[in-house]
C-alpha cells in the first residue's frame, strides 16, 4: 500500500469507501448480509481508512462499520475512521448532536476525521466551525475537513478552523477533473491539504478508452485498476473507491501496487 501524509497525519493512499453499505439514502436491513461481507472482506485484505457519514442508509451505514470492526476485534487505533454532518445540521447545537449521534453508531469515543459533507446556501461557517473546534477540543474527533467545497470555501473554512483542515473530499477521476479546473487540486498540493477523491471510477461505469485498455493490458490489471493508480499518482491525493464486491474490493486495494511510468500518466493525463 502507498500512503500519503499531510499535517504529520499518514494514510493509505487507498481507503474504502461505505456510500451504499446498508442502503443508499434510506436503510435496506435486508442489504446487511451483503454490507457485512463486504466489510470484513476489506478488513481482512488489509484496508485501514474506512469513510462513512450519518447520510449513508440514515445512518445505518455507521452501525454497520462499528459491527464490523467490534466483530473482527480490530484495536481502535490500527483504523482511520471518517465520519460527515448532513448540511441541514450545520448550527451548532446540531453539529455536536450528530458528532455524537455518529459515536454512538460507531460505537466508538472518538473521530479520526470528521467533514462538513456539503456546503449549504446561507451556512454560517463561522458557528459550524465554533461547534467542529469544540469538537477537536473535547477529543471528539481528532482532525477536521470538509467535502465539495470549492476554492472560496476552502480558504473561508481554513480561516475558521482552530486546526488545521486535513482533507477536501471531492469527485475526481480520468473523467471528472472539475476540482482540478476549478483551483482546489493545485491549491490543496500547495497548503498540505489531502485532496481525497471519491467516485473515482464513476461507481463502476468509468468509460475505457484505447489508451486506457493498452496500458491495463501492459499491467497486467484491469482498466479501473489503472484508473485508481492514475488517481493517487498525484501528488497529496487519495481516494476512498466503494465495492460490495469482495474480488472488486482485492482489486481495489492491489491497485495502490500498480506502478505507472511518467508516459503513461501523461496518456491518461490527456
Amino acid at each position: 500500500m502507498k500512503f500519503a501524509t499531510a499535517r504529520n497525519v499518514t494514510l493509505a493512499r487507498i481507503g474504502f469507501g461505505t456510500w451504499k453499505i446498508g442502503g443508499g439514502s434510506s436503510p435496506n436491513p435486508k442489504a446487511d448480509p451483503v454490507s457485512m461481507a463486504a466489510l470484513r472482506s476489506a478488513l481482512e485484505i488489509g484496508y485501514t481508512h474506512f469513510d462513512t457519514a450519518e447520510m449513508y442508509a440514515e445512518g445505518h451505514s455507521e452501525e454497520l462499520l462499528g459491527r464490523a470492526l467490534a466483530e473482527s476485534k480490530t484495536p481502535r487505533d490500527s483504523v482511520f475512521i471518517t465520519s460527515k454532518v448532513l448540511p441541514a445540521h450545520l448550527n451548532y447545537d446540531q453539529v455536536l448532536s450528530a458528532c455524537e449521534n455518529s459515536l454512538r453508531r460507531l460505537k466508538m469515543e472518538y473521530l479520526d476525521l470528521y467533514l462538513i459533507h456539503w456546503p449549504q446556501a446561507g451556512m454560517k461557517l463561522d458557528d459550524t466551525f465554533r461547534a467542529l473546534n469544540k469538537l477537536v477540543r473535547d477529543g471528539k474527533t481528532r482532525h477536521l475537513g470538509v467535502s465539495n467545497f470549492n476554492l472560496k470555501l476552502l480558504k473561508e473554512a481554513r480561516k475558521y478552523s482552530e486546526t488545521p483542515i486535513l482533507t477536501n473530499q471531492v469527485p475526481y477521476s480520468l473523467s471528472d477533473r472539475t476540482y482540478v479546473n476549478n483551483g482546489v487540486l493545485e491549491y490543496c498540493q500547495e497548503n498540505d491539504v489531502l485532496f481525497t477523491a471519491y467516485s473515482p471510477v464513476e461507481q463502476g461505469s468509468l468509460r475505457t478508452t484505447p489508451a486506457l485498455e493498452a496500458i491495463a493490458k501492459a499491467h497486467h490489471a484491469s482498466p479501473h485498476q489503472i484508473a485508481l493508480a492514475w488517481v493517487i499518482s498525484k501528488p497529496s491525493v487519495i481516494t476512498i473507491p466503494m465495492s460490495a464486491n469482495p474480488a472488486h474490493i482485492a482489486e481495489n486495494f492491489q491497485a495502490a501496487g500498480i506502478e505507472l511510468d511518467q508516459d503513461e500518466i501523461k496518456q491518461l493525463d490527456g
